[in-house]
């Protein structure tokens, strides 16, 4: 039997990298999945290649009136869910000096008010014996130039992580969450880097990650589906690293 048989799952942001991956690996799984995506052109692109058990909502994660009726929507399709992955979100990049209140609402709008509404306004449609699964991030553990707001907004999904967890519990509703390290996607392609200097933090990464590579996305997505399980019905919340090491493990050799 399929670890997620019979599931039904929403996945925001998923209409590429982790997000489309995880949502791959749900339907792989046995579940029947929503994915979420700003635009309608490539929620549809997704959606066709996803197949018959894939089913798409436009809704931006960082507009609080997308966020109010994504519940109706996602209701005229299943009536109620299983797994919630809360995945919606962007990485832009600013010094000190270059930060200003645009940088900080976009990141905090799509990562902080997104990932809060997106619980509250799901979560009576959630099943109990059911799972979410929140997106934090390597960068609350490590201090990394440039990344003050979006290492910020990341932190508060880590601290939303553990209070969500306390008031679940006894609705039998399990929360964790997986810290993606350095994953091959088109991350830095929609950052605010210029490709010179996206390649440039690629570059500079790569020697640092103990394993000697970049994570794929089908990597995490795996992880995902675990924490979706009911393999996981012991564990809540958790925060799962899949990182290949970085930061944590300092590699010594060349």
């Amino acid at each position: 039997m399929q670890q997620l048989e019979q599931k039904r799952a929403l996945v925001t942001g998923a209409t590429s990298g982790i997000g489309k991956a995880a949502a791959m690996d749900f339907i792989g799984n046995g579940a029947s999945v929503i994915i979420t995506g700003r635009y309608e052109q490539t929620v549809s692109e997704t959606v066709s290649e996803l197949g018959p058990n894939a089913f798409g909502i436009v809704s931006d994660a960082g507009n609080m009136t997308d966020l109010m009726t994504l519940r109706e929507k996602t209701a005229a399709i299943f009536p109620a869910i299983d797994i919630l992955y809360v995945n919606a979100g962007i990485g832009k990049y600013a010094s000190l000096e270059q930060i200003d209140e645009s940088h900080f609402d976009e990141m905090f709008n799509i990562m902080v008010k997104g990932t809060l509404f997106t619980v509250q306004q799901l979560l009576p449609m959630v099943r109990p014996g059911g799972a979410i699964i929140l997106n934090t991030s390597i960068v609350t553990q490590v201090g990394m130039p440039y990344a003050a707001v979006y290492s910020a907004a990341k932190a508060a999904v880590q601290s939303f992580l553990k209070t969500f967890a306390a008031e679940l519990a006894p609705r039998q509703i399990r929360i964790n969450a997986v810290s993606p390290g350095p994953i091959q996607t088109n991350y830095l392609d929609r950052s605010n880097l210029s490709p010179e200097q996206a390649e440039t933090f690629a570059r500079s990464f790569a020697p640092e990650i103990p394993v000697g590579r970049f994570g794929q996305p089908e990597e995490v997505a795996k992880v995902i589906s675990f924490l979706a399980s009911d393999a996981a019905s012991f564990m809540h919340g958790a925060e799962v690293f899949v990182d290949g090491g970085f930061p944590t493990i300092k590699k010594m050799w060349s």
